[in-house]
C-alpha cells in the first residue's frame, strides 16, 4: 500500500459508523438457525451455506474476532459459553457502530425489543415497516368505520410517540406485488381490494397488489406529513422475493408522480443486481438515494467492490450510505461493517489512483458515506451521535497498524501451495493481477504426474499410472489465501486439483480428506477433530575441513531452559507469525533431540488442522532461514539421535460436543462407545495406514522400540511408547479420555491423505462396531512391520 493511502486507510478504519437499516437480536434460545447468519436462504437450502464464499469468509471473520476454533460448532461453543449481551457488546464495539436504525417489523423468534438494544449500542431508533402495520391494524380487528388514511395516521403517530423514536418508514412492496406500483389507485379499488384481504382470515399477510399499492402511496403522503424518509427494499432477498419485480426501474412513474417530489427515498440493498439502475436513478432524481447494506457482506469480494463501484458510477457521493441489515445476530453487523470498511477502501483507493478523487476528496467521501449522509438524511441528532464514542476493535487496529508499519507496498505475488503424496511443499508463483484476474477463476495447468513424484527425485514412481501424459489445474481454495508474514508483498493459497474448473480430480488430497469428513457427517453426524504436534531440528552452518556441514542449533537436554532462550528469537517469531495466519499455538518446547523442538497446535476440525499444518511448516521453514539456520521435519535426521514425529490427537464432536469422551468415569477406559469404536477402527487397520502416515523409508529409522515412536501395535492409557495413546489431559475429569494421538505420524506424510486414512479405518470401527482390546501397560511384543 502506498504511503499516500495510509491516511485514508486510517480515515475507513475509524470513521464513526451509523447503520441506517438493521433489524432485531434475537437470544441464544432462539431456534433460528445460525447459518442464516450467512445468506438469505431457508429451509434446505441453508445446506448448502457453508460452500459459499461469504460463509467460508464470514467464518474466518469471527473466529479470529472472537479467538475460537475456525468452525461453525467452534463459534457456537463460544456463543453459548459467553451470552447474548456479552458477544453483542463485543460484535458492535469492533464493529465502531454508534447509531443503528431498526425496522422491527420483521417478526423474529423471541427477538429482543427494540428498547433492550440500548444496552448494546448508545443510540437507537426506529423504522416503521408499513406493511407490518397494515396486517396489525387488520388482526387487532379495526375493519372499518374510518378512512384508512387516518387510521395509518394514528397508527404511526402512535408509533411516534413510543419509547423508540422513529426516524422513517419502510416498505417491502417488492416481496408482494413488485415495485411497479400504481399511484392511482382508486378508493373503490382499495375497499375491493381490503375486502379480499379479509377473507383470507388471521394472520394477515397482505399480497394484493391494489391494496399494497394504495397503502404505499398514503403512507409516502403520511411521510411528508411527518418529514420523513422513507426506505424500499429493492433487488435480491429470499425466496418469497420475485426478483423480476424488484428492479428500481418499475419506480419510475412513482418519481415522476408530483405529488411526491419533495419525498425522500432511499434505495435499500445496493439494488443488487440492479446496481447500476439504482445509480441511475439517484443521479436524475433528487429524492432518490442508495444504502448498499446486505449487498455487503452477503456478495463475494469480487462482488461488493464491483456493485459499489456501480453505485458511485453515476449518483453523488452525498446520496450513497451505509448500513449492515444486521439481523437476528450481532455478527452480521460486525460482518458488514467490518467489509463495508475493507470494500470503501477498496473503492476510494482505486478512485483516488484512477484521478476521479483525490485524497481530501476521498477523506471528505468516507465521511459521508459511513455517517454524514444518513445523518442527514434521516435527520439524526449530531449532538446525539457525536457523544457516542467511536470503537474501533483490537483486531482492526492490529490489522490495521500491521499493514500501515510494516509495509506500504502493495501485494505483488501470490504463492499457490500443493502438497504432493510424498509430502513435499510444491507451489507456483504469479503475478497478483494475474492471479486476480485470471487464475482464481481459471487455476494453473500441472502434469498429472506431480502426483506420483517421489521424495528422491522429480519425476513420476515405476508403474504409476500417472505419468507425464494429462493435465489438471491447480484450483486455489480462496479461504486459505493468506498474506505472508515473512514476506509482506505476497501472499500464499492452498490449491485443490481439478480436471477442469469444477471437477475435481480424483487424486486431489484435500477433496479426499473432504470426500471422507462428509461421509462421518452424512452416517454419524460426527465431526474429526485433530491436533498436530511438530517436531523439528534446527541445524546450523558450519565449516569443517573447509566442508559446509548442518549441526545441531544447540545440544541441551529436554524442555531446557538455556536451550528455549537460545532459540527464544525465533520462536518468538514463528509464533507471531502462525498468530497472523490465525493459526493458534497451545505450547512449545525443547525436545529431546540435539537442537529438536515441538510446537504445538490447536485442535480443530480435521480439514482445517491439515490446512495449519501446511502453514505452520511454511513458518517454522521460513523464519528458520531468516536467521541463517535449517528447519527440518525429517522423520530421522540422523540416526543417532532422537527421530521428529508430527504427532496427533484425534478426537470426535457432535453439533460442537466432544462425544469420544465418557459421559462419566463409569465407562470402559473412558471412552464413549463410539469413540472406542472409531479407535478400534484405527488399531485394526494401523500396519496399513504407515504407508499414510510413514511414507517413506526414513520414516521407519524412527518407528522403533524404546523410542516413543509407537513401534508396537496395540494402545495404551498415558502409555507413549504405545502407537495410540489415548490422553486425559488438564481441565479433563479423571478417568476421562477426550482424545487420542497417533504417534505413528511424521512430517514427510501429505497430512490430508493421512487424515483421510485415519478418519476411513474409524469409520470402518463404527460401521462395524469392532472392539478395542485391553491396553498395554508395558511394551507389547508385537512390534509393528
Amino acid at each position: 500500500m502506498d504511503e499516500k493511502y495510509a491516511e485514508l486507510r486510517l480515515a475507513v478504519e475509524t470513521a464513526e459508523l451509523v447503520d441506517a437499516h438493521a433489524h432485531n437480536i434475537v437470544p441464544l434460545d432462539s431456534t433460528i438457525p445460525f447459518l442464516s447468519c450467512f445468506s438469505e436462504a431457508s429451509g434446505k437450502a441453508l445446506s448448502f451455506v457453508p460452500s459459499t464464499l461469504n460463509f467460508k469468509r464470514s467464518l474466518r471473520d469471527i473466529a479470529e474476532l472472537y479467538g475460537s476454533e475456525l468452525s461453525i460448532e467452534g463459534i457456537q461453543e463460544y456463543r453459548n459459553s459467553n451470552g447474548i449481551e456479552s458477544i453483542s457488546k463485543t460484535c458492535f464495539t469492533a464493529a465502531g457502530i454508534s447509531s443503528v436504525l431498526i425496522d422491527d417489523g420483521f417478526e423474529l423468534e423471541k427477538m429482543l425489543h427494540i428498547e433492550q438494544h440500548k444496552n448494546i449500542v448508545p443510540f437507537v431508533g426506529r423504522i416503521l415497516r408499513i406493511e407490518h402495520l397494515a396486517e396489525q391494524i387488520l388482526d387487532e380487528g379495526i375493519r372499518n368505520g374510518k378512512s384508512w388514511t387516518f387510521l395509518i395516521i394514528v397508527l404511526l403517530t402512535f408509533g411516534a410517540k413510543d419509547v423508540v423514536k422513529v426516524f422513517g418508514l419502510k416498505s417491502i412492496a417488492a416481496y408482494r406485488s413488485g415495485l411497479e406500483i400504481n399511484p392511482n389507485v382508486t378508493t373503490k379499488e382499495f375497499e375491493d381490494a381490503l375486502a379480499e384481504v379479509l377473507l383470507d382470515g388471521n394472520p394477515v399477510r397482505i399480497t394484493n397488489k391494489n391494496f399494497i399499492d394504495y397503502i404505499f402511496v398514503r403512507s409516502l403522503e403520511v411521510a411528508l406529513s411527518f418529514d420523513w424518509p422513507i426506505q424500499i427494499h429493492t433487488g435480491f432477498g429470499d425466496k418469497d422475493l420475485d426478483l423480476r419485480q424488484a428492479n428500481p426501474l418499475h419506480l419510475r412513474n412513482l418519481l415522476e408522480d408530483p405529488r411526491f417530489l419533495d419525498s425522500r427515498i432511499v434505495l435499500l440493498h445496493a439494488s443488487y443486481p440492479f446496481s447500476r439502475e439504482a445509480s441511475h436513478l439517484a443521479s436524475i432524481y433528487h429524492q432518490v438515494y442508495l444504502d448498499f447494506g446486505l449487498a455487503i457482506p452477503k456478495l463475494s469480494v469480487h462482488g461488493m467492490i464491483s456493485t459499489v463501484k456501480e453505485l458511485l458510477e453515476l449518483a453523488p457521493i452525498k446520496k450513497v450510505m451505509f448500513s449492515t441489515d444486521g439481523c437476528a445476530f450481532p455478527e452480521t453487523f460486525y460482518l458488514g461493517a467490518k467489509r463495508a470498511r475493507e470494500v470503501v477502501f477498496s473503492v476510494l483507493h482505486d478512485a483516488c489512483n484512477e484521478g476521479d478523487l483525490s485524497i481530501p476528496e476521498a477523506l471528505e467521501a468516507v465521511t459521508d458515506i459511513f455517517s454524514e449522509n444518513s445523518k442527514n438524511f434521516y435527520k439524526i441528532d449530531s449532538d446525539a451521535t457525536s457523544r457516542v464514542p467511536r470503537h474501533v476493535s483490537d483486531t482492526l487496529k492490529k490489522s490495521n497498524n500491521q499493514e500501515l508499519n510494516s509495509t506500504q507496498q502493495e501485494i505483488v505475488l501470490v504463492r499457490v501451495l500443493w502438497i504432493d503424496a510424498s509430502g513435499q511443499h510444491r507451489c507456483r508463483v504469479v503475478p497478483r493481477i494475474r492471479f486476480d484476474n485470471f487464475v482464481k477463476e481459471n487455476g494453473l495447468g500441472l502434469t498429472c504426474a506431480s502426483m506420483a513424484m517421489s521424495s528422491a527425485m522429480d519425476g513420476p514412481a515405476e508403474d504409476t499410472n500417472l505419468t507425464g501424459t494429462g493435465e489438471i489445474r491447480l484450483m486455489p481454495d480462496l479461504s486459505t489465501r493468506r498474506r505472508i508474514p515473512w514476506v509482506m508483498q505476497e501472499e500464499m493459497v492452498l490449491a485443490d486439483m481439478h480436471l477442469k474448473p469444477g471437477h475435481v480430480w480424483e487424486y486431489c488430497p484435500r477433496e479426499t480428506l473432504r470426500r471422507v469428513s462428509k461421509l462421518l457427517k452424512q452416517e454419524f453426524n460426527l465431526v474429526m477433530n485433530a491436533g498436530f504436534e511438530n517436531e523439528f531440528y534446527l541445524l546450523k552452518s558450519h565449516v569443517r575441513n573447509g566442508e559446509e556441514e548442518w549441526v545441531p542449533f544447540d545440544t541441551s537436554r529436554y524442555c531446557s531452559t538455556s536451550a528455549y532462550d537460545a532459540a527464544s528469537p525465533i520462536l518468538h517469531e514463528i509464533v507471531n507469525s502462525l498468530d497472523s495466519l490465525n493459526i493458534d499455538v497451545e505450547q512449545l518446547h525443547p525436545e529431546a533431540g540435539n537442537g529438536q523442538f515441538e510446537i504445538a497446535l490447536r485442535y480443530t476440525t480435521c480439514t482445517n488442522a491439515a490446512d495449519n499444518l501446511i502453514y505452520a511448516r511454511e513458518v517454522v521453514r521460513a523464519v528458520a532461514r531468516k536467521h541463517g539456520l535449517l528447519a527440518t521435519f525429517m522423520p530421522k535426521y540422523n540416526l543417532d539421535d532422537i527421530g521428529s514425529g508430527s504427532h496427533v490427537h484425534i478426537s470426535l464432536s457432535e453439533n460442537g460436543h466432544n462425544v469420544f469422551a465418557a459421559s462419566d468415569g463409569s465407562s470402559k477406559h473412558g471412552m464413549s462407545k463410539i469413540g472406542q469404536e472409531f479407535m478400534a477402527g484405527v488399531l485394526h487397520h494401523l500396519p496399513s495406514l504407515l504407508a499414510f502416515t510413514a511414507p517413506i523409508p526414513n520414516s521407519y529409522d524412527r518407528i522403533q522400540p524404546n523410542m516413543w515412536s509407537g513401534a508396537y501395535l496395540c494402545w495404551g492409557k498415558e502409555n507413549r511408547e504405545a502407537p495410540l495413546r489415548t490422553a486425559c489431559p488438564p481441565g479433563v475429569p479423571d478417568g476421562i479420555v477426550s482424545n487420542f494421538e497417533i504417534k505413528a505420524l511424521d512430517g514427510c506424510a501429505n497430512p490430508y491423505l493421512a487424515l483421510a486414512a485415519v478418519l476411513a479405518s474409524g469409520i470402518h470401527g463404527l460401521r462395524t462396531h469392532l472392539s478395542l482390546p485391553d491396553p498395554i501397560g508395558k511394551h507389547s511384543s508385537n512390534v509393528l512391520p
